[in-house]
């Protein structure tokens, strides 16, 4: 018996090699490609819309009452406010996380104010503004699909005054329409949603500075002149539609 389970084990201990070298080789497995990661990039021509709310302060002084030139005599202030929506036009490029661009945009608008003049308490002075547009140039820093810029440029404003009757709100003159120009600042905060998609939130300061106007009747009478200081104050949100998509880096 002894010598039969020894045999056995003997032969196990042969076989066993044998039987190792008819196993199939064992599978290679290839490494997992390296991580990659969609770096948004904001270089690239887009076009948007936009829309908000406006706010312009509008301060009258009379310089002439219509019997010749006369010590400015302050007639007081308002605030012209209401919407507006518009749209723009632009192009930035990127080098790492800076971000440089020009825009173009113009808007509707529907600011108006008015007050009683404190020249003559029978008079209201009415300001309105209907349209605008900005023309500048963009300096911003992104940490991938969040981009703030700084932005700044010159603006323009597209106005009309009035003068009416405070009891009847008949216009007793106006000055037409006119085209103011200035210089605007802004911010913004902007966030890429989608490969050519961005939306975010922009403000900006209009200075218009002071210019007076002469105020005629509907018979072409003169009235009187006014000389008139203006800034605008805008808050819109924007959605932007770029050309080109993020870029691919392997990290």
């Amino acid at each position: 018996m002894k010598k039969v389970w020894l045999g056995t084990v003997a032969l196990i201990a042969f076989a066993a090699p044998a039987a190792a070298a008819d196993l199939a080789a064992r599978p290679y497995t290839k490494a997992p490609p390296p991580a990659i990661a969609a770096v948004y990039d904001w270089s690239g021509f887009y076009i948007g819309a936009n829309g908000g709310w406006g706010s312009s302060r509008k301060c009258w002084d009379l310089t002439d009452a219509g019997l010749g030139p006369i010590v400015a005599f302050p007639e007081g202030c308002h605030d012209a406010t209401g919407g507006t929506a518009g749209g723009q036009l632009g192009y930035r490029w990127q080098t790492g996380t800076w971000v440089f661009g020009l825009e173009g945009q113009g808007n509707w608008a529907d600011f108006r104010g008015s007050n009683v003049s404190l020249f003559d308490p029978t008079l209201r002075n009415e300001s309105r503004i209907d349209a605008f547009g900005l023309i500048t140039g963009q300096i911003g820093w992104a940490a991938n699909n969040v981009l703030f810029y700084v932005k700044g440029g010159a603006a323009v404003t597209a106005d009309r005054f009035r003068i009416r009757d405070a009891a009847t709100g008949f216009v007793v003159a106006t000055t037409g329409d006119d085209t103011r120009w200035g210089a605007a600042v802004g911010a913004g905060l902007e966030f890429g949603f989608a490969p050519n998609w961005s939306a975010g939130v922009e403000y900006n300061h209009l200075f218009m500075q002071d210019r007076s106007h002469d105020f005629t009747t509907a018979a072409g009478v003169f009235f009187g002149t006014d000389r008139i200081r203006q800034d605008v104050d805008l808050v819109t949100v924007r959605v932007n539609y770029r050309w080109g998509g993020p870029v691919i880096a392997k990290y």
